[in-house]
């Protein structure tokens, strides 16, 4: 690619970026901290982008002064210059069907840039009129829980019911022991998934970083279960804690169960994907 298309294909990643971190759409991708860095690195995208496009200006307009120029011989460069045998060297050079070449390297031999590079801008604009969806159950029944012990829990509010995340319900059913919660009714919001005997789970994706490295955690659900459960949709379900365990039929981690009050379907929520589990 010549410099105009690098400059454009510069543009369009630092606007993609800048759209991207504008909106919820970044939440697809990376986690909420990073969106500062993202919006940065779109501008700074996009000033490479047009610095690009000054300098060769500005080279283009230095050629164009230095044209047809005489040297200390009283020859002159540039345009139409012959090399002593009759043959022009430089831009406009004719080759030996009276052709001009629009580059030339001299020889005689012209060269173009593969128009193939422009395919590089693809993924480009699909990042800007195509939003993915979030990893869901194909995902999460595919690879192992997640859940980590943390280092220590955070003070809960006397609310009730208490609201809860997948991870930090998980945490405290299978790392506490059910101390903090027990006796009391919790409140966790998360997609539905089943395995492959239909048993239902209440599952979040954790991320580290980005939708790359997402993890699923996962609760199992018992009790008073919807009768119809679709995988993928978001339930809110408002349980009591209960001491039963399994383990994770992918990498033998326990997951917990959550006995089951009630439950209705909620939208997707604006960001998919927990971060609670690394902060």
């Amino acid at each position: 690619m010549n410099r105009q298309a690098q400059a454009v294909v510069l543009f369009l990643l630092g606007a993609a970026l800048l759209h991207a971190g504008s909106t919820d759409l970044y939440l697809r991708y990376v986690k909420a901290g990073l969106q500062p860095l993202l919006l940065l690195s779109g501008a700074v995208l996009i000033a490479a982008a047009l610095a690009t496009v000054w300098y060769e200006w500005r080279g283009r307009g230095g050629r164009a002064h230095g044209d047809g120029h005489e040297d200390g011989h009283g020859t002159r460069e540039g345009h139409g210059e012959e090399d002593g045998h009759g043959t022009g060297e430089g831009h406009g050079e004719e080759d030996g069907h009276g052709t001009g070449e629009g580059h030339d390297d001299g020889h005689g031999h012209g060269h173009r840039e593969p128009r193939v590079a422009w395919f590089l801008a693809l993924p480009l604009l699909a990042l800007v009129l195509v939003a993915p969806p979030a990893l869901g159950s194909y995902s999460a029944m595919r690879t192992g829980t997640a859940l980590q012990q943390p280092y220590g829990y955070n003070a809960l509010p006397a609310s009730n019911p208490l609201p809860l995340t997948v991870v930090d319900y998980a945490t405290r059913a299978v790392y506490d022991h059910g101390r903090s919660i027990g006796g009391r009714e919790v409140e966790v919001t998360g997609f539905v998934a089943l395995d492959q005997a239909g048993h239902p789970y209440l599952v979040r994706m954790a991320l580290n970083c980005c939708a790359a490295d997402a993890q699923p955690v996962k609760i199992a659900l018992t009790g008073t279960i919807p009768p119809v459960l679709q995988p993928d949709k978001w339930l809110q379900v408002k349980g009591t804690y209960t001491a039963r365990q399994t383990k994770d039929p992918v990498n033998g981690r326990p997951i917990p169960y959550l006995r089951v009050m009630a439950s209705k379907p909620v939208p997707t929520p604006k960001d998919p994907y927990d971060e609670s589990w690394n902060n």
